[in-house]
């Protein structure tokens, strides 16, 4: 495992991709709809390492080495979460700047520990859809990047209306419940756990039907 975690680092990302992370710092623009900036991780991260891998066929090469499929499954997973945690780091730092340097409230939700909890549902939700239909065929990433697309950007419009409209999450805006909030990053962080463990055991036992 830690083998094929070494491969999925320096053979199956480019290191320009890094520089990707630094869409976290979109949460320094006042005013502005905070969401977006994590949203670019599976805009433009996720589909570039699949379709980088699909042209070099990764998935061939890393079946024909002396390991489960099923690990196979797990490293590109590992990698995805790994990256999606040091998104959130860099745009937790970019946040606590924003919320320090700007007294003003924004509009739309504010770059707090609640948003945050949101942001770790939103990719676990992501995760979750595109991994299990990726790995149905380990092929076609256009459809399943798609769904998983819509499903955490319906999420997070889910999210900001809620806020917006709904006075018994407007606690969740600013820094008005500090105590309230810290309970959705909680249960944000759990609902990441819970939910990658379900993509990589659904992924990982259709990875294991196909025949390749």
């Amino acid at each position: 495992m830690k083998n094929l975690l070494y491969k999925e680092f320096y053979l199956a990302i480019n290191p320009l991709f890094y520089l990707l992370l630094l869409f976290g710092a979109l949460l320094l623009i006042p005013k502005w709809l905070f969401f977006l900036a994590p949203m670019y991780f599976f805009f433009i991260f996720v589909p570039n390492i699949f379709l980088l891998g699909k042209s070099q066929k990764d998935i061939e090469f890393s079946v024909m080495l002396p390991v489960r499929k099923r690990d196979v499954v797990k490293a590109r997973i590992v990698l995805v979460v790994l990256l999606e945690l040091l998104q959130i780091f860099v745009a937790a730092v970019f946040g606590v700047i924003h919320m320090e340097i700007y007294s003003t409230k924004n509009f739309l939700m504010d770059p707090n520990f609640a948003f945050f909890g949101f942001v770790f549902m939103m990719y676990a939700i992501f995760n979750v859809v595109f991994f299990p239909m990726f790995y149905k065929t380990a092929y076609k990433i256009g459809v399943p990047t798609i769904i998983a697309n819509a499903a955490a950007i319906l999420f997070a419009a889910g999210v900001e209306f809620a806020v917006l409209a709904i006075p018994a999450f407007k606690v969740l805006d600013a820094m008005r419940n500090v105590p309230a909030q810290l309970w959705v990053l909680a249960g944000g962080i759990g609902l990441f756990a819970l939910l990658n463990i379900a993509a990589y055991r659904i992924s990982s036992r259709r990875f294991e039907h196909i025949s390749l």
